[in-house]
């Protein structure tokens, strides 16, 4: 077994320092090849040693310029310290390639949605969702921004999806919720959803206090 499966099965063992000396072998045996450096990189990233994964993503870079593990890996690295447009750059390099993977989309989009990019973040959400169409956590941040955007159909398509497979999805249930409060008539709807986000989280401060709006503009 090679050095890069040894430090694989080590991690998968839990074995952190075995792995972290496997893969250091690796890169001392081959030392123009990205992968073991690559593995380093997402080791230490994982134990939160930032400075060792940013130098090993980058040498893994250095040694390829298209190798996408390690453009995805360092853009994680960069949106961690939010560095969004640095990892833009990063997560677009990866996509282009050849990472077509529903994470790197992803965090293109949120990338650019935390640098108010919202309508260029829109199509990397579409296609994460479409790669990993029952990926919860995607479908809520697509169903958020097209929300936002007033496309308040297909927002509502998304939070039902996200609620037909999990009932008790607070974020989904208020979403939901204000989406129906702000877009349409059906104020008993929005209740609901509204009630159902706080009984399901009862620290879900923001949806009290929209329920308790409604309720206040129902009796005025």
């Amino acid at each position: 077994m090679e050095f890069n499966e040894l430090g694989i099965k080590a991690l998968q063992d839990g074995e952190y320092e075995k792995a972290i000396e496997a893969f250091m072998k690796a890169a001392e045996a081959e030392p123009d090849n990205p992968v073991g450096y690559i593995n380093l990189g997402n080791v230490f990233a994982s134990a939160g040693d930032i400075e060792r994964a940013e130098r090993f993503f980058q040498k893994a870079i250095t040694l390829d310029e298209h190798a996408g593990s390690a453009l995805y890996g360092l853009g994680n690295l960069y949106f961690t310290n939010e560095r969004f447009e640095e990892a833009a750059k990063l997560y677009e390099k990866a996509i282009r390639a050849g990472l077509d993977e529903a994470d790197a989309y992803f965090m293109l989009g949120k990338c650019l949605r935390n640098t108010d990019n919202s309508k260029l973040a829109l199509p990397y959400f579409q296609r994460a969702a479409e790669l990993a169409p029952s990926d919860l956590e995607i479908r809520l941040s697509f169903g958020i921004l097209l929300a936002e955007m007033e496309l308040f159909k297909q927002a509502q398509e998304e939070f039902t999806f996200i609620l037909d497979n999990d009932a008790d999805n607070a974020d989904a249930h208020y979403n939901l919720g204000v989406l129906y409060a702000v877009s349409t008539d059906r104020k008993d709807d929005a209740l609901h959803h509204l009630e159902q986000a706080f009984t399901i989280e009862p620290e879900h401060t923001q949806a009290r206090y929209i329920f308790d709006m409604i309720k206040i503009g129902e009796q005025s």
